[in-house]
């Protein structure tokens, strides 16, 4: 017992004197200008460990070993304080940190300091996305990265965006980046049957994203390798932070409405039109008596005379409602960092019967097993159910309701929709049909870091991405193409299953205080399987049964499967000396299964310097200039997006009179291998007055080398047509981004600028012939012309005679025809912009602040394939836009629209009459915020309450007449079309104009 005694005493004397050692320390962080800085990592020097963070006054307590000496302050945006302990009282003031130089940036398997980058890269953080109604999270690059190119294509929800990092560099293949979240490449490869491509990336919530960087030059992008042609973004995702829990909600609710409507034709005017057009080809050879005649002969119903005056194109439109909660729970110790966050968007659109709903939670955690081993991982889940409309070119997409005159009703006499118009009436396939597509997607990774020695550190990752898509479409029998087979049902079934794994060493070491060195070593894996199934059915016992389950007749079903793989080797090096010249080379080798045996493997290498010039002695001590710094890049990328089976022999299936039978269904190329692209890029970053202005200046070159084109051949052997490498490919361009600090006080003024000016040019192709896909569309592809360009009829105008729409006969303009098919085709215009780009300010005043984003895009054409049926003087039935009206007559013989002449094809064919300029500056975004006073809000526990109302897409100033001039029709199923028939539009919805009120409050 005495024993026992003794120990225990023992024990609590150790425990008292360890006790002893220990001390606490207490204070507050503020600004400069006393304003307390909640979230101020707070730690004992060269102990990152040791630490907490601020509270929401500013006020932190933390406990310290008796012989620490000195705490270290850091907060974004401020600069990092030491600051030494005297007693236990220990306050601190830190100053704006005036200089983005110290940044840390992501690059390709790492990061590094802004300072030292060599690469050519653009960053969006999560702040620049705070408080917008975002639908996806790439559309928060539009307008603010230079030398990315981003289209929203159409106002649909769920659409895919455009995403071109300098310029189009296939024709072929894909044009759009590689996506990089977290370290692994994803798929965004569309899976639906859509013409018009879903988008993958919607199912990412963008309040999940700390940063996006843009990898636009080889110095940057080359790591990728064999897919980096095309630029690549890498996604970091929002991760715990060391310190109190904090739990912070936010939630938006706001309305949204058309950025246009068109204008047609009322009632009276339609008739006026119709009539003139009548009259001129039937009137005279006394077959009717009068238009309500040839009316009701040609459409086989009495509305000529009738008393309706219906505007088809509000009925295509609706009043959209969006809300949106989220839920962020994030903390930890020195030991384990948690986040948990949750999500729910749900976007009813503009467009009648078009939905959007994403749910999705994340969970990421980071823990510290040791001083030598971290190890962590997350998980991202969501579900996305998305309901659809028709695509542009159908009859049941709701836009093409304004093709059905004005003189007709919505509904017939028993209140049910019109069946009995001149043209479908897409309403009765939203009240009597169902187009949803739900996605179940789930990201995740996972990851060892063990420091091998101080300065090496081997990191293992391991990630995958899950795709899950359904596509189930029920047309009842009341449908135009339902009611043919007495009701149809269809189930589409894809799935995308993507493991990726990457294994790097990493080197660190400085000598002699005058040589700084980065080796980076590692090996990439990523394996990608594609499955798809599907199964249709028809006649179904009444429309109450939508499933195919009830259907009498099975009528279709297939499945299919694909896969690919990459198999990589990758090293980078980055030298630097005296902390002024820097040296950067990298080099990937690259093998996939989507190349032919012979080329199997390839190889990206890329070399780049840079020159710290403020760091010499003739300017170390300018107090002008705060950062010069030149840089120069070239190496190779590739583009392997084509397919996995573009380089072999394949056969198919085929019945011979109910015998299962083969047949062959395309011949490869064995040598078959990825285009390469040559980059060169030179830029100068300055900046003055310790970074009040900063700017970036870059050239660039691209040369796309062996692009992937179908070669014809002898169809000797069953064949035409050959995928070989063949072909090349030009962009060059300049970029310029400011961005200045106009005041800083207790007011304070930011603005950003950016403009990029890109050229291409197709330079070789298949023995340098063009490439027209023909038809309605006027995209082709020439030697010695920018990708895409308008090419076919010059419309002239109207002969002032007689009314006849006139051409020029060739490129010379100086003769016209009135004969269509006299005129020789030509080059009509260029839809790729002769400049993009972005302009933005920011203001504070206390605790208010006002943030305005533009973005502009100039010297882009656009064909609006619609005015052929539209904007056509009355040729058929379709309404017309009001700007028709002033058509010729002999009395109004100076026009551009000719003489109304029903069925005779006046100028209604494909010509530049309908090319227009589609040059616009948008309003992008603009966010009002107010942030509750930190008192009041401690009233309540809280630590911030913020509110704020935002709008996205506040107004559009431009000449083109059509719905919106980002638009981009997509161009048929291939992805040769749809790189070819840029700057397209028929019957494209316009973007939503949004106006949201939100709340953000953290406990």
């Amino acid at each position: 017992m005495k024993k026992l005694l003794l120990s225990f005493f023992l024990s609590f004397c150790v425990i008292v004197s360890v006790l002893a050692q220990d001390r606490s320390i207490s204070g507050k962080v503020t600004s400069s200008t006393g304003d307390p800085l909640p979230g101020v990592s707070v730690y004992v020097k060269g102990t990152p460990s040791n630490g907490t963070q601020t509270n929401a006054t500013g006020e932190y307590r933390l406990t310290v070993a008796q012989g620490a000496s000195t705490l270290t302050f850091t907060f974004v945006g401020y600069k990092s304080k030491d600051v030494a302990i005297r007693g236990t009282a220990v306050n601190a003031s830190l100053e704006e940190d005036n200089t983005t130089l110290t940044d840390v940036v992501v690059v390709g398997y790492g990061t590094q300091s802004k300072r030292d980058l060599l690469g050519s890269q653009a960053r969006v953080t999560a702040a620049e996305m705070k408080d917008r109604p975002l639908a996806t999270v790439e559309s928060a690059l539009q307008g603010k990265a230079p030398g990315v190119f981003i289209n929203s294509s159409s106002g649909k929800l769920g659409q895919a965006l455009q995403i071109r990092v300098r310029g189009i560099s296939s024709i072929s293949a894909s044009n759009q980046p590689l996506f990089v979240i977290d370290g692994v490449p994803i798929v965004t490869e569309a899976l639906g049957t859509y013409t018009e491509a879903d988008n993958p990336l919607a199912a990412i919530s963008p309040d999940d994203i700390e940063s996006m960087e843009v990898l636009k030059d080889a110095a940057a992008a080359a790591i990728y390798g064999a897919r980096a042609s095309n630029g690549v973004v890498l996604i970091s995702t929002k991760k715990g932070k060391q310190g109190r829990t904090n739990i912070d909600f936010g939630y938006y609710a706001g309305f949204s409405d058309p950025t246009k409507k068109g204008e047609f034709l009322n009632a009276d005017q339609y008739r006026q039109l119709l009539n003139e057009a009548f009259k001129y080809n039937n009137y005279d050879d006394g077959d009717y008596a009068n238009a309500a005649e040839m009316w009701e002969d040609y459409t086989g119903t009495t509305d000529w005379t009738s008393n309706n005056n219906t505007n088809w194109v509000d009925q295509g439109f609706r009043k959209g409602h969006v809300q949106q909660y989220s839920l962020n729970i994030n903390g930890g110790n020195e030991k384990t960092r948690f986040m948990l966050s949750g999500n729910y968007n749900n976007n009813d659109g503009i467009i009648i019967g078009n939905r959007y709903v994403r749910t999705g939670g994340r969970l990421s955690l980071d823990h510290t097993v040791s001083k030598i081993l971290d190890v962590g991982g997350s998980i991202n889940i969501s579900k996305v159910d998305n309901y659809r409309i028709s695509t542009d070119n159908a009859f049941s997409n709701p836009l093409q309701l304004n093709a059905l005159p004005p003189i007709q009703p919505v509904y017939d006499e028993f209140g049910e929709l019109n069946r009995s118009t001149v043209y479908y009436n897409g309403l009765i396939d939203v009240a009597n049909g169902k187009n949803l597509s739900t996605t179940y997607r789930t990201f995740a990774n996972a990851f060892a870091s063990l420091k091998i020695t101080p300065d090496l550190i081997f990191r293992s990752e391991y990630g995958f991405d899950f795709n899950n898509l359904e596509e189930e479409q029920f047309l009842g029998s009341k449908t135009q193409d339902g009611g043919s087979t007495g009701g149809y049902s269809s189930d589409y079934m894809a799935k995308s299953i993507n493991f990726n794994t990457n294994n790097t060493l990493n080197y660190t070491k400085t000598f002699n205080d005058q040589h700084s060195l980065n080796v980076l070593a590692g090996f990439a894996f990523q394996d990608t399987k594609f499955r798809f199934s599907s199964v249709e059915g028809t006649t179904l016992p009444s429309d109450s049964f939508t499933k195919i389950a009830s259907a009498a007749v099975i009528s279709a079903g297939s499945s299919s499967e694909t896969r690919h793989t990459f198999v990589s080797y990758l090293a980078r090096i980055n030298y630097k000396f005296q902390d002024k010249y820097l040296l950067s080379a990298s080099i990937r080798t690259d093998g996939s299964s989507r190349f032919g045996i012979n080329n199997r493997y390839g190889t990206f290498p890329a070399v780049s310097a840079g020159w710290i010039i403020n760091e010499e002695n003739f300017l170390k001590d300018s107090k002008t200039i705060s950062q010069l710094k030149l840089r120069a890049s070239y190496g190779l990328t590739g583009n392997a997006e084509i397919g996995d089976f573009a380089s072999r022999n394949l056969y198919r299936g085929v019945n011979y009179a109910g015998i299962g039978g083969t047949r062959p269904f395309q011949l490869g190329d064995p040598n078959l291998t990825w285009e390469t692209t040559n980059n060169f890029n030179i830029g100068l970053d300055f900046g003055f007055f310790n970074d009040r202005i900063s700017s970036t200046v870059e050239y660039y070159k691209k040369k796309t080398t062996d692009l992937l084109l179908n070669a014809p051949i002898a169809a000797t052997n069953g064949f035409s047509s050959i995928t070989q490498n063949i072909g090349d490919m030009q962009n060059q361009g300049l970029e310029f981004s400011l961005n200045t600090r106009n005041f800083i006080g207790e007011f304070k003024w930011s603005t950003s600028f950016n403009i990029s000016l890109n050229r291409n040019k197709v330079l070789r192709l298949v023995n340098d012939q063009p490439i027209f896909t023909g038809g309605r569309f006027l995209g082709r592809v020439a030697v010695g012309e920018p990708l895409g360009y308008f090419y076919g009829k010059a419309y002239a105008g109207v002969d002032p005679s007689n009314g006849d729409a006139i051409y020029y006969v060739d490129a010379s303009r100086t003769a016209t025809t009135n004969d269509y098919s006299l005129a020789q085709n030509q080059k009509l215009g260029d839809p790729n912009p002769k400049f993009f780009g972005g302009f933005g300010n920011h203001f504070s005043y206390k605790n208010f602040d006002l943030d305005i984003q533009t973005q502009f895009v100039s010297g882009n054409d656009i064909y609006n394939m619609a005015g052929v049926f539209q904007s056509a003087n009355g040729d058929y039935f379709d309404n017309q836009t009001v700007d028709q009206m002033n058509y010729w007559t002999p009395t109004n013989r100076v026009t551009m629209i000719p003489q109304p002449r029903f069925n005779e094809g006046n100028g209604t064919s494909p010509s530049s009459r309908w090319i227009q300029d589609g040059s616009y500056l948008r309003v992008k975004s603009v966010v009002l915020g107010y942030n509750i006073p930190k008192e009041i809000a401690n009233k309540y526990k809280l630590q911030n309450l913020r509110v704020f109302v935002s709008a996205l897409n506040l107004f559009t100033i431009t000449g083109y007449k059509g719905y919106d001039p980002e638009v981009n029709t997509p161009g048929g199923a291939s992805i040769q079309s749809a790189n070819i028939q840029l700057g397209h539009d028929f019957y494209t919805p316009p973007q939503a104009r949004t106006i949201t009120f939100g709340i953000n409050l953290g406990l």
